[in-house]
């Protein structure tokens, strides 16, 4: 029997997503089991399988997957379905039953819904320079309008220690409170930009991904060669 992929699933305002786990895929080695990045060294033909995998459990064709080429930056592009590769770390989609995916890897996963009128999605991958490049901002925006959003598995602050050439401009972007005892708190600043933002509901997967080494990857823990789960969302068709 098959074993089905593990899903964190979320909707509202019309859309479908889901923040996948590393479990229920068909990778091996450091890349077990259900890993979604297609340039971190796994077979090619493994991904894709665990692609089709996390979009037909949502009901989705993974023909039509929407992915960006991430290169930690400000860019949100509008997906266009069964389009790879463009360079980005946001992208956005009204059209029904266009999946749209965003990697990550101790990175923040973002989900974001329109909160009334024409349903539309967005997903965000937001690492530290993303977030201070103005990724977050970006993704609301590209929405228009009030927006709802989930904030999903990321490194904790538990575990992601920086040093001071990092911490300095998030204490000066967020406050003292944002960096304790030399741990950033990266789900801390999307949170208050989201809020900046105007987005009033933020849901939060309250689960770090270096600490649970049995259901994420985790960059910081392993480093290379290691798998990347995701977000992955579609307005319901």
């Amino acid at each position: 029997m098959t074993e089905a992929p593990e899903l964190i699933r979320w909707s509202a305002g019309g859309v479908v997503a889901a923040f996948t786990t590393r479990n229920g895929g068909v990778s091996t080695g450091p890349y077990a089991s259900l890993n979604l990045g297609r340039l971190l060294g796994d077979d090619p033909g493994r991904v894709d399988e665990n692609r089709r995998r996390v979009c037909r459990a949502l009901g989705l064709d993974e023909r039509r997957l929407a992915m960006n080429l991430q290169v930690h930056s400000a860019i949100v592009n509008r997906a266009q379905a069964g389009v790879r590769g463009r360079p980005g770390d946001g992208l956005w989609t009204d059209e029904p039953a266009t999946p749209i995916l965003a990697l990550a890897a101790d990175c923040v996963p973002i989900v974001l819904a329109r909160d009334g009128g024409a349903p539309a999605a967005a997903v965000v991958h937001a690492g530290r320079v993303g977030i201070l490049a103005g990724v977050v901002d970006a993704g609301v925006a590209a929405l228009g309008g009030a927006v709802t959003a989930a904030i999903g598995p990321a490194i904790g602050a538990c575990c992601y220690e920086v040093g001071e050439e990092i911490a300095a401009p998030f204490r000066a972007r967020f406050g003292a409170g944002v960096v304790r005892r030399g741990r950033l708190d990266l789900r801390a600043a999307v949170e208050r930009l989201l809020r900046d933002a105007g987005v009033r509901s933020i849901q939060h997967v309250a689960a770090c991904t270096a600490c649970e080494r049995d259901r994420f990857f985790s960059y910081r823990r392993d480093g290379e060669p290691r798998g990347g789960q995701g977000v992955i969302a579609a307005v319901a068709d």
